[in-house]
């Protein structure tokens, strides 16, 4: 079986783009990594619940915004529709509705939540809702707000947006035009910076929470009915006696709901934590080296039996064999060259 993906980047040093690469179940190995769209540093991707379009970040000399892809079904290649793009930087995630009316982008130096319309042909209309969020932390990197991540929660009443900057997450109405309406907020601990979120598959009133500065995972609680998160547990992504530097990246959840992965920049590894199925807290089952520096992001397969890596700093993909049983990694292939490797999402 061979399961065909793609590459987000930072385009500061060799990379061009975008990147396809093909996973090969049988050999058990990465093959065909090529520039698959020639753009700037298109850090992020969001593919549709359809397989028919690709988003991603987009930069264009001093402007930055979002860009659409449309896929072909038959061989993966991309071929480019529209973009969006304003003065100032590229934001640093996209998002879709899972009908893909709606994109979603956050800008990390601008500390803002943008809303897009999307069209029938994947095309994207102009920002919809721009909101500017404002605030700061006691960590000097929180000098301002500094968005993250933004998606939509599982019942898709609303969106939650997540502010590194001011240790925030902040739940949004999204009303049919885009526009966003402020509803709730969450005050995660201070100096913890927030980053990324992902929703229990199954328990779709609990979420995993991982922050960049303090390297945990909150386990949340969400209520449906007002938009409202609260903090459950908190469980740490890195051994207590690592004290240089780490920085928490992306988290992940198999489909199972069993198990939930979080990567750390700097002990250069992912937690794996097993969820208890009564309570949905985590426990930690080991913590493997992603054989790269600055693990900016990973990702579960289709087949969920593999988990790839993406080392920034060092320009690889790491391959490991995923036991779904245990949640444990297994290392199968590292020092696969992929240039500024930042996401990966597969077909």
């Amino acid at each position: 079986m061979r399961y065909k993906g793609y590459i987000g980047t930072y385009t500061k040093r060799e990379s061009q783009g975008i990147y396809s690469f093909e996973l090969d179940t049988d050999k058990k190995q990465i093959v065909n990594v090529n520039v698959a769209a020639k753009i700037g540093s298109p850090t992020y991707l969001n593919i549709t619940s359809d397989k028919k379009f690709l988003y991603s970040v987009a930069k264009e000399n001093d402007n930055g915004g979002v860009a659409a892809y449309s896929i072909n079904q038959e061989n993966g290649k991309l071929t480019f529709l529209n973009q969006q793009l304003v003065s100032g930087p590229n934001p640093c995630h996209v998002n879709t509705d899972k009908k893909h009316h709606y994109l979603f982008s956050t800008n990390y130096h601008k500390g803002t939540v943008d809303s897009y319309l999307l069209n029938s042909d994947g095309t994207i209309s102009p920002a919809s809702s721009t909101i500017q969020h404002t605030g700061s932390g006691p960590d000097p990197r929180q000098e301002k707000a500094h968005v993250h991540f933004a998606g939509m929660t599982p019942d898709e009443k609303y969106l939650a947006a997540i502010d590194l900057g001011s240790d925030i997450l902040v739940t949004y109405a999204v009303n049919e035009d885009g526009k966003l309406t402020e509803i709730h907020r969450l005050e995660v601990p201070a100096g913890s910076g927030p980053r990324h979120l992902t929703f229990h598959p199954k328990r779709k009133d609990i979420a995993y929470l991982v922050t960049e500065f303090s390297g945990e995972v909150f386990v949340l609680s969400y209520n449906s009915t007002n938009g409202k998160f609260s903090i459950l547990q908190k469980v740490k992504t890195v051994p207590e006696d690592f004290t240089e530097n780490n920085q928490g990246s992306a988290i992940h959840i198999s489909s199972d709901g069993k198990f939930v992965y979080a990567g750390n920049r700097g002990h250069n590894s992912i937690a794996v934590f097993q969820v208890d199925e009564q309570s949905n807290n985590l426990n930690l089952v080991e913590i493997t080296p992603t054989e790269g520096n600055w693990p900016r992001d990973f990702t579960l397969d289709p087949s969920e039996n593999y988990i790839i890596a993406s080392n920034q700093e060092s320009d690889n993909l790491t391959l490991f064999s995923r036991d779904t049983e245990t949640g444990k990694l297994t290392l199968i292939q590292k020092d696969i060259y992929a240039p500024e490797p930042v996401c990966i999402k597969f077909l």
